[in-house]
């Protein structure tokens, strides 16, 4: 079962830092001895290891919760940019998942990529319609090997036929550098997917791995309609449709 609340704790910004903030952060004792643990973890791991993983237990490194992170609780999505299907200008996904309840998939092979579909299934079918604008399913191809990439851009037109167009606006082409929020992140194997529950404010408030186990599912769907319940009451929104009659 996941221990611990998946996340940054500085929320996202699309501001690119000055060249004075990466200097500090350079001095600072805590971040410098959180990159040195993370990088001895790394030399440590054999070059195999998270295929190994895969190949045993299906890449499952947690059980997704039961219930959702509670908000006080919960830590922030790190701001990704990305291209979408749809244009050639960047896009960040702190512009893109603020003010909405978001299901984000992150992939990087074709496995992680069923990984997620499995997850996200039963929740898209309830949700992911324009009766309730305020969901969202986004996913990010994130690619931080230069060669898969440029492998990726490539072939970006292919994965344009295969992505449905209404999904084109936010599915997200990357090639960010994530090492050093990866274990923030919970994503300690790359040949995996991973699905993360992002509420209005940015913070995660579920998440899960690897192959989806029924009931993982089924979670997922309970907590997307609690966030969606709650945001309705918060900020109600003419003509959507009450979420309280979607799910039973």
């Amino acid at each position: 079962m996941l221990q611990r609340p998946l996340g940054v704790k500085e929320r996202p910004s699309t501001f690119v830092k000055t060249w004075g903030e990466k200097q500090m952060e350079l001095i600072d004792p805590e971040k410098r001895r959180a990159q040195r643990d993370h990088l001895i973890k790394e030399v440590g791991k054999g070059y195999f290891a998270d295929l190994n993983r895969t190949r045993k237990f299906g890449g499952k490194t947690w059980i997704a919760p039961p219930t959702a992170i509670r908000e006080d609780k919960a830590l922030y999505f790190p701001d990704i940019a990305g291209t979408p299907l749809d244009k050639n200008t960047k896009v960040h996904t702190t512009d893109l998942l603020r003010g909405k309840i978001s299901v984000v998939g992150i992939l990087t092979t074709q496995i992680s990529d069923e990984h997620i579909r499995y997850f996200v299934q039963s929740t898209n079918a309830a949700f992911l319609n324009p009766q309730y604008p305020r969901y969202q399913h986004v996913l990010i191809n994130l690619q931080e090997n230069v060669l898969k990439s440029m492998l990726v851009s490539i072939f970006l037109s292919s994965i344009r036929r295969s992505v449905p167009p209404e999904m084109h606006s936010r599915y997200l082409a990357s090639s960010q550098n994530m090492e050093f929020v990866r274990e923030d992140m919970g994503m300690v194997n790359k040949h995996i997917g991973y699905v993360y529950l992002v509420d209005e404010n940015l913070k995660i408030r579920w998440a899960g791995c690897g192959d989806a186990k029924a009931e993982e599912s089924e979670a997922l769907l309970r907590c997307t309609k609690v966030l969606l319940e709650r945001l309705q009451q918060k900020v109600p929104e003419k003509g959507e449709k009450n979420v309280k009659g979607a799910v039973k």
